[in-house]
């Protein structure tokens, strides 16, 4: 893409991002972004990759794991989980930190971008759940452990 379709695009953009669901916006940024073959400057330096160490455990949409007793696939978000969907539930001092509803988060030891689709319980700190479907077998053998966590948040273009 040349600099000014590209800067073109920047500006409709950031004009949305005001008008539209921050959640979609990060989306098609995110898009953009990782579908480019040849890294455009604009465009990456329009988001940032922000890293943090949490706890990480796994769980299951399964009744006994879910504080949703009619249906242990809605999250707290109201999405439907599915199995063999990349998501993770995340402590709401996280949501603090940028980590909201949508936002793409690549998981040391673990391969492809998950999304935030589930939030925790409030007595829950620093912490991220790892869905893994119906498979118990594969949530205890993640069990937990501490890991490095990256987040992609929008800058913000006015205070840069």
């Amino acid at each position: 893409m040349s600099g000014k379709i590209v800067n073109t695009t920047i500006k409709a953009l950031y004009q949305l991002f005001f008008q539209v669901d921050k959640a979609i916006l990060l989306g098609v940024v995110c898009v953009l972004c990782l579908s480019c073959k040849k890294k455009d400057p604009i465009i990456h330096d329009a988001m940032n990759w922000k890293e943090v160490s949490v706890s990480a455990s796994a769980y299951n949409s399964l009744p006994n794991q879910t504080t949703n007793v009619g249906n242990p696939l809605i999250t707290a978000f109201g999405d439907t989980l599915k199995p063999g969907k990349r998501s993770i539930a995340v402590s709401r001092d996280l949501i603090k930190k940028g980590l909201t509803y949508n936002t793409p988060v690549r998981i040391d030891g673990l391969q492809g971008i998950y999304f935030v689709k589930d939030k925790m319980h409030h007595r829950w700190r620093n912490k991220i759940d790892i869905y893994m479907g119906e498979n118990v077998d594969s949530a205890r053998i993640w069990g937990r452990k501490k890991v490095l966590i990256h987040y992609l948040v929008v800058k913000d273009l006015i205070n840069e």
